[in-house]
């Protein structure tokens, strides 16, 4: 086998291991789980970490099996939490479980055949018909409070440093967790359980739960990632408008695009080992040519390729890449109007608007008149006039001269109409 564990290294994405696990990966073709809880109906880039090791390790001979957190997602993973979370209903629930396990079946083949085809579960159809005092007999009994409490998710909340205690719902959940791993062992010989770094505690219950429920020789593993932060401590996965999703109808691709475009120069080497599956020699080259002419923003455009490209597709990716150059470089009117509405607003999102009745148009609409009276762009007809004698005005990026009347022909998307000043200067006007 191939060094998985020495591959994680150099990407950036190994944290920790319990001993014996590297050796257990280079034995065998091993089977391997990572857990997703359905607190939302997709997944956003946060998880990306997780989705790309299950793909590094089905590329590298062993089988990944993507579980769904139905029954733990009712409770609440309380690692890394300070205050409790709130309780989802049933219905909100199975949307949600449904949601990620589509996004989940977008980066890995759950219907491949062959022997380490990836698995797809929900923990919720083992643990539907486990009553309460078959648990505590059977998975309470073998974990002492001693254990549990020793957690650090546990500690800290217990101590009051974070939040204000932990309901006994929220203490069961490593159990819960646990007998995950337990349930995978037994059905499909799951001997490796990986997560984030925050998910140890978790995790290394589950390897006590293998061992304790079985015989003491069943063998269980451990591997985490570490948490991924930016250059400056702040959050990663966050934009100013919130959290980017995996989903094109919750982060649109050009934003989603644009996200990885943007990233500082210091980010760029780090998440193109993580995020992407090019190899070391061509990671290194790409870093050394950036670092020779930063300006030109080669590592943070082929990140952002790689990954929309593995995230949404190649036909989106150039979608993407189309959007942006109408911001930012050369575009035309054919260009504008291939946009969608969504797309369109995104791209010039900000950029201040004034709305003018569709019926204005039927007639035609002298551009001075639209400069000023109908949009406000210019402050006087006078300021309009002299814009256009310096051949600074452009109507959907085409230059225009006094005289030049809008017409319905100009629409973009039978709705909009984008005039520009010099270079930077943007006005939208929808026309309704």
């Amino acid at each position: 086998m191939k060094n998985l564990v020495e591959e994680l290294k150099w990407r950036g994405l190994y944290h920790d291991a319990m001993p014996g696990t590297e050796e257990q990966l280079l034995k065998e073709a091993t089977t391997a789980y990572i857990g997703f809880d359905p607190t939302a109906d997709s997944l956003h880039i946060g998880s990306m970490v997780q989705i790309i090791l299950l793909c590094h390790l089905r590329r590298f001979g062993h089988k990944p099996i993507a579980l769904v957190g139905g029954a733990t997602g009712m409770i609440g993973d309380p690692s890394g939490k300070s205050d409790e979370r709130n309780l989802l209903d049933e219905a909100t629930l199975n949307h949600n479980v449904n949601g990620i396990k589509n996004v989940l079946s977008r980066f890995l083949d759950f219907d491949a055949t062959d022997a380490n085809a990836p698995i797809l579960v929900n923990n919720y159809d083992w643990m539907k018909t486990f009553s309460f005092l078959d648990f505590v007999r059977d998975v309470g009994k073998r974990i002492t409070v001693n254990y549990m409490m020793a957690k650090d998710s546990v500690k800290k909340r217990l101590s009051g440093e974070v939040g204000d205690g932990m309901s006994f719902t929220e203490f069961t959940y490593q159990l819960i967790q646990g007998y995950d791993f337990y349930h995978l062992h037994k059905e499909f010989n799951c001997v490796l359980q990986m997560g984030g770094s925050d998910q140890w505690g978790n995790i290394t219950t589950g390897t006590e739960l293998v061992r304790r429920l079985n015989s003491h020789e069943a063998k269980a593993f451990a591997l985490t990632t570490p948490l991924v932060t930016k250059a400056d401590g702040s959050k990663f996965g966050k934009s100013e408008g919130g959290n980017v999703w995996l989903d094109a109808d919750k982060t649109s691709v050009y934003k989603f695009y644009q996200f990885w475009v943007n990233v500082s120069d210091e980010d760029a080497e780090k998440y193109i080992k993580i995020f992407t599956f090019l190899d070391k020699e061509t990671i290194d080259a790409l870093i050394e040519e950036h670092r020779q002419a930063p300006h030109l923003r080669v590592l943070q455009k082929r990140l952002a390729e790689e990954i929309t490209t593995f995230v949404h597709s190649k036909e989106e990716l150039e979608k993407a890449i189309q959007a942006s150059n109408i911001l930012f470089g050369n575009s035309t009117a054919d260009d504008l109007k291939s946009l969608d509405e969504k797309t369109f607003l995104e791209i010039f999102d900000g950029v201040p608007q004034a709305e003018i009745s569709k019926s204005d148009l039927k007639e035609g609409l002298d551009i001075v008149t639209v400069l000023n009276e109908k949009s406000g762009f210019m402050k006087s007809n006078g300021e309009a006039r002299r814009a256009l004698q310096e051949n600074s005005i452009s109507v959907n990026r085409d230059k225009v001269a006094d005289g030049f009347t809008l017409t319905e022909t100009d629409l973009i998307n039978g709705t909009f109409v984008l005039l520009q000043r010099g270079k930077k200067n943007y006005f939208v006007l929808r026309f309704v």
